[in-house]
Order: structure tokens, then C-alpha cells, then sequence
């Protein structure tokens, strides 16, 4: 009690990105558990600008340096304040620290436990109804009689048996129905009146009984941990343990949902349900799945982002965000709000930059080497235009691990353009490829098809492989890609770490390349987006490279999106080829005999991808996997697109932890580790070589 006094001074408060820090006077009210702050002294007298309850609140003197910390409210809110040093910091860490742990502990000895009932809301109906409105002498913690009970005097807790689990686990069902019934009629409460849903103790009555609800959470998880390892010590190996029961996920507080009691999955929209009940991958089929490109279809999914409604709306969630971030930080485990998500999945994004099959098919057309590479360059700058679904900048959904995207295009062969210096003919015999056998013998058809899947094979770091082939013109490319999200004040940076190669299995040549950076611009106002960074494509066979600068526009002046490169041979130093325009409008490209062809993406046709529906998708495929979070965000509903995001995450979440903790590594589907990259399992070069050697051992 001798540090009960009330102290007052300056400090810098943090207000947001825009703004940054201020300073203002803070008072810190011991009698009224308070932390009052105004614009200045003079202004003391005046109605406080923001003030704190600090009962059950938690302070938090920060690492970043010695003169911050942060001041977190059990209503959610948070102070971010800073001291001249590190002793005045101290002073107001420990005042702050003794004040809410006087009011907390008041809190206990003001209330004392209520006798056992059941929330008297639970069955009550909507905020509306008679049973609900409040007389004005209750006050918020008598209007909700939430109990507990106690045990008889003298009795044990008996020892919990590992056969027990079952019913903890139907215990707690019961008890997270019943919390969630609390939350939503808090929220249902009107906005003003007697009693609303910001009222303060209903605040921390929702924050306490949420952190209580994730704490057994852990304890049960715990729990079945060790009941799971005692049952491997004792089975035979090669014995997969699963739950006794489905398991426990932290409560997810939906607004939209009936208002039953139990249990508790009941509350839980059907496919919000089914996204947390998929079972643990590993213990799904990873055996690689042949696609039909039959059974895929055209696809008639138009998902342009030119809607600025949802990001205006939400302005002052982006900048509470915002005030969060450290410049530099890593956001690979940063939770984005949901309307800011594009209505796909990164893996259909990759998928995308092949919108122009007609240009990759062909590139193995090229007569010599140098005109090879010149294609190779022409395709690779105009594949990012159509990877960008419209003017605004919003982010694809994040893979999580086992997630796959599958898709083809077809190509009439009388709209590829042809060389006749690329008969076969031409070529050694050692550069002679046979195809597979399972393709021999078929009827040709009057199309190429170009066959792409992509997967998720790491969470952290994310990483991505993508593979796509057209057997008919023996080619193929494979890629990894390691996505690594910087925050940098007014913009977010995407570095594309990894390496992709192109496969000409007629020519016997690879072409190696690299990916540019991604920037988000201007994410306060209208995002949009830019490329930026140098990338190179080598061909060692040959001895072509080619060097492309994407160019991020300068502070003042400048173009949008412009890029430049050059070809040459590398062994004469000799530039064949040189590039220049936007990588979203105009290309210019000019060769070694004088001539110049410019290209147009404006006008170039995009081939619309071909993928299976929806009901013959497996549940791991990126449209079905995400296909709620899709249908929410089409039709404007944020909320209940955030419900099925935030199932699919913890889902991904207690998977990870699982694995981790019973060292379970990840079995990858159709990419295999090759030294720091991820192959295909099944390239089309090794399969060519393999039907090759059969047919030189049967001859």
C-alpha cells in the first residue's frame, strides 16, 4: 500500500503509422485502477483523451529497446508507450504492475463464487426477448450467473485414467458450447441502455472466459500427448496413434449460428465443421494421383479484384495492423485481415503465368539456340501480366501444407505456330526423345495439352513446388518457391526465393531462372503492385543467358512497371537481343539484325485453364479445400469468410504442433527434397530417359 500513490508525467504514446508517437500526460488513478491519458497537462481538467481499466490487465516492458512497454487491457485494447530511459520505465512498469494486481485480486473478493447454475442466457433466445433485458440494479457479473462446483469437503481428486478422456473431452464440449452461447448474447446486446456489450465488465468477462477456455484447451492437449505416448510404447511399430476423440480446437466465437447448447460443434456452420474434422493428412492417401485431363473442364471462374469497397470500409483495421508492424518484419506468421485476400489460392496464382501456352509450346521451336532463348525471354516477361487479377493489390489465400492445385490447357495445333527446322529429323540421334509407353499407340489428337500441378510441401518456410509438362512437344518445367513477406512501411515486400528450369528434352537443353520481387504499394490509400529486382535465365548447354531488370519506380518521376534486358552469348560476350517496355502493357524487342517487334499484352489471347469440378476434387485441392472462404468473400459476407479462414489455419496449426511433438515428419504427395529444391516426382525427363532405355533393351 505505500506504492499506491497516484503518479502522473509524460510519456510517448504510439498511436499509429500515420501519426507514430506523440507525447501526452499520463495519470495513473490507484483509487479507480485507472491509467488516464490527456493531450497535455494544462488539459488535466478536462475529460480524459483514453483511459484504461487496468484490472486483469497485463504489463509488458518490451525488448526492442529499454525505454518501451506496453500496457494491454483485458478488454483487447493496448497502450504502446515509451519512456525517456530505462529507470523512468521501470517506475511506470512496477506502479502499473502493483495497481492491477490490487483491482484483479479485488475483483475476486468483491464477487465470490455464485452457487452452481448453467448461463442463464444459454436458452433464452436473442438479446430481444423479455428474459434478457436487464433490471437497472443488476450489474453485469450478478446478470450473468456463471458457477462453478466444488468439491465435498475431504474428497480427493481422484487420479485421471488415460479411459477417462472421453468424457473431459465431452465435459469440455459442453463448457465451449455454453461459452459461446455467452459471447454471442454479449455481442447481441444492444448498443446502448442499461446494459451493452461494451460494458466493461462483460469485457472482462468475455476475455477471462476466453483465455480460460484456451487454457483447458492446452491442458487436455497435454493430456492426450501423454496418453498417446504411452499407447506407442506399448504397440506394435508402425501402429498410427490417433485421438480418442476428434480434437479439441480453441473455441472459434461465430455470430452467425443457432443458438443450441450442446454440443458444441452443433453451433458450428456444417462447413466450418468439415474443414476441422479433415483428417491429419499423413493419415490421408499421399499416394500420387493421376489426373484426367478429361475429366477437367474450362474453367469459367472470373475472380478480378477491382473492388475497393471492402479495403475502404476496413481502413481503420489496416492501420490498427499497421501499428503493429516494425519495419523489416518478417510477416510469414503475421494473420491478415480477410478482406484483403484475393479469392484464390497462391498455388492458382503460379498456374496463372502459364495464361499463354501458345508461347511456351513454342519455344522448343526455335531453330537454333539463339532463337530459343530469345522465345524463352519473350514468354517469361509475358507471364506475370495475367498472374495479377485486376488494378488492386490483394493477397492469394496462404497454401497450408498437402495443399495441391491442379489444372491443363489445350492449345489447337493449327494456332501454334510451327518451324519446320524443328523436325526431328534434324537432331542426332542421342537427341532423338521417345515418349512414354503408355503413350504410344493412342490416336493423336488435333491439340497440345500443357498439364500443371502444384503443391505445398513446407509450412515453414512456405514453400511451393510447381510442375508443368506438355509431352507432345517434350518439354516440361519444374520450380520451388520460397515466399518470404517484409514489411516496409507503406508498402509489403515478397521476395520470391528458388529457382525454376525449363526442360527442352528435344534439344537436351535447361534453362535456368529466377523469379522477381512483388511489391504492395500504397496500402492505405489504393494498393497496387509492382514488380522489382534483376533475374536471370541461363542455358549452360548453349551458352546463352539473358539478364532482365524489373525497375520500381523512383520517388519522383519515372514509369509504372518497367522493365529492360538483354540476351547474349556468353562465350563472345555478344548481346543478340535486347527488351524494353512495361511487363504489363507494351514489349519491345529488338534483335542483332536491326529488326524490332513489339508485343502487346494488352491484346494477347489468355487460354483459359481446364480443372475438374468442384464434387471430383479431393479435399486437399486448393478450390474445394478453399471453397467457403471463395463463396464468402463473392458474395461480401467478411465475417463468415474469416470463420472458415480461421478453421482451415488451426486446423494447420494443431497439425504442425502433432507432427512436432510426436516427431512425425511430412509426407510430401508429388514433389520429392532434392538438395535445397523439390523436384516432381515423376518428370517428364526421367520418364522420357526410362521409355528411352526400354525400347534401345528391346531392340
Amino acid at each position: 500500500s505505500d506504492h499506491m500513490e497516484n503518479i502522473y508525467g509524460y510519456l510517448m504514446k504510439y498511436t499509429n503509422l500515420v501519426t507514430g508517437w506523440q507525447y501526452r500526460f499520463f495519470v495513473l488513478n490507484n483509487d479507480a485502477g485507472l491509467l488516464e491519458y490527456f493531450v497535455n497537462e494544462q488539459s488535466r481538467h478536462l475529460k480524459p483523451r483514453g483511459t484504461l481499466q487496468l484490472a486483469g490487465a497485463v504489463i509488458s516492458p518490451s525488448d526492442e529497446d529499454s525505454h518501451t512497454f506496453t500496457v494491454n487491457a483485458a478488454s483487447g485494447e493496448q497502450y504502446k508507450l515509451r519512456a525517456t530511459d530505462a529507470k523512468e520505465r521501470q517506475h511506470w512498469v512496477s506502479r502499473l504492475q502493483i495497481c492491477t494486481q490490487h483491482h484483479t485480486e479485488a475483483i475476486g473478493k468483491n464477487n465470490p463464487p455464485l452457487k452452481s447454475r448453467s448461463f442463464s442466457l444459454a436458452s433464452q433466445g436473442s438479446a430481444n426477448s423479455p428474459g434478457v433485458q436487464r433490471r437497472p440494479s443488476q450489474n453485469a457479473v450478478s446478470f450473468f450467473n456463471v458457477g462453478h462446483h466444488r468439491l465435498p469437503a475431504g474428497k480427493r481428486v481422484p487420479i485421471m485414467q488415460p479411459d477417462h478422456l472421453a468424457d473431459v473431452r465431452e465435459m469440455m464440449s459442453q463448457a465451449e458450447g455454453q461459452q459461446r452461447d455467452l459471447i454471442r448474447s454479449i455481442e447481441c446486446l444492444p448498443a446502448s441502455g442499461h446494459l451493452t456489450s461494451l460494458d466493461q465488465d462483460l469485457l472482462m468477462l468475455k476475455a477471462t472466459s476466453m483465455a480460460t477456455m484456451n487454457c483447458l484447451n492446452d491442458c487436455f492437449h497435454i493430456l492426450q500427448l501423454q496418453h498417446a505416448s504411452q499407447q506407442k510404447g506399448s504397440l506394435p511399430a508402425g501402429t498410427t496413434i490417433s485421438w480418442l476423440e476428434p480434437k479439441s480446437s480453441l473455441a472459434n466465437h461465430f455470430k452467425n449460428g443457432a443458438a443450441q447448447n450442446f454440443p458444441a460443434e452443433i453451433n458450428k456452420p456444417a462447413s466450418v465443421r468439415e474443414e476441422q474434422s479433415i483428417a491429419e493428412p499423413c493419415q490421408l492417401t499421399r499416394e500420387p494421383e493421376e489426373i484426367n485431363p478429361d475429366e477437367e473442364l474450362e474453367d469459367i471462374c472470373d475472380n478480378k479484384e477491382d473492388d475497393l469497397g471492402a479495403v475502404e470500409e476496413q481502413r481503420s483495421v489496416i492501420l490498427h495492423l499497421l501499428s503493429q508492424l516494425k519495419l523489416g518484419m518478417d510477416l510469414t506468421r503475421v494473420v491478415l485481415p480477410t478482406f484483403i485476400l484475393e479469392k484464390r489460392s497462391l498455388l492458382e496464382m503460379y498456374a496463372d503465368f502459364m495464361s499463354h501456352p501458345d508461347l511456351f509450346i513454342t519455344i522448343t521451336n526455335g531453330g537454333t539456340a539463339e532463337e530459343r532463348m530469345i522465345r524463352f525471354v519473350e514468354y517469361y516477361l509475358t507471364s506475370f501480366h495475367e498472374g495479377r487479377k485486376g488494378a488492386i493489390a490483394k493477397k492469394p489465400y496462404n497454401p497450408i501444407i498437402g495443399e495441391t492445385f491442379h489444372c491443363s490447357w489445350r492449345m489447337p495445333k493449327s494456332d501454334v505456330a510451327t518451324d519446320a527446322a524443328t523436325n526431328s529429323s534434324a537432331h542426332s540421334p542421342s537427341e532423338q526423345v521417345t515418349l512414354p509407353k503408355d503413350l504410344e499407340g493412342q490416336a493423336e489428337p488435333d491439340y497440345y495439352t500443357v498439364k500443371f500441378v502444384a503443391e505445398q510441401v513446407s509450412h515453414h518456410p512456405p514453400v511451393s513446388g510447381f510442375y508443368a509438362e506438355c509431352v507432345e512437344r517434350k518439354m516440361c518445367v519444374n520450380a520451388h518457391v520460397w515466399t518470404k513477406s517484409k514489411f516496409l512501411g507503406m508498402s509489403i515486400g515478397v521476395t520470391m526465393v528458388g529457382e525454376g528450369v525449363l526442360h527442352l528434352l528435344e534439344h537436351g537443353e535447361e534453362y535456368t531462372f529466377s523469379l522477381p520481387c512483388a511489391y504492395a504499394r500504397s496500402i492505405l490509400t489504393v494498393p497496387w503492385v509492382e514488380l522489382g529486382g534483376k533475374v536471370n535465365i541461363n542455358c549452360a548447354k548453349t551458352g546463352y543467358s539473358a539478364s532482365i531488370n524489373f525497375h520500381t519506380k523512383p520517388f519522383y518521376g519515372g514509369k509504372l512497371h518497367r522493365v529492360t534486358g538483354e540476351v547474349k552469348q556468353n562465350m563472345t560476350n555478344t548481346v543478340v537481343c535486347r527488351v524494353q517496355g512495361e511487363w504489363n502493357s507494351l514489349l519491345e524487342f529488338t534483335y542483332s539484325n536491326g529488326e524490332t517487334k513489339y508485343v502487346d499484352l494488352t491484346k494477347l489471347s489468355v487460354t483459359r485453364k481446364r480443372v475438374r469440378p468442384l464434387e471430383k476434387q479431393g479435399p486437399f485441392e486448393s478450390r474445394r479445400l478453399w471453397q467457403h472462404v471463395t463463396e464468402s468473400l463473392r458474395d461480401g459476407d467478411i465475417d463468415k469468410a474469416t470463420e472458415h479462414k480461421r478453421a482451415l489455419e488451426e486446423r494447420q496449426r494443431n497439425e504442425e504442433r502433432l507432427r512436432a511433438e510426436t516427431e512425425t515428419p511430412w509426407c510430401t504427395k508429388y514433389f520429392l527434397k532434392d538438395g535445397d529444391g523439390w523436384v516432381y516426382h515423376k518428370p517428364l525427363w526421367k520418364t522420357a530417359s526410362a521409355a528411352q532405355t526400354q525400347q534401345t533393351d528391346s531392340n
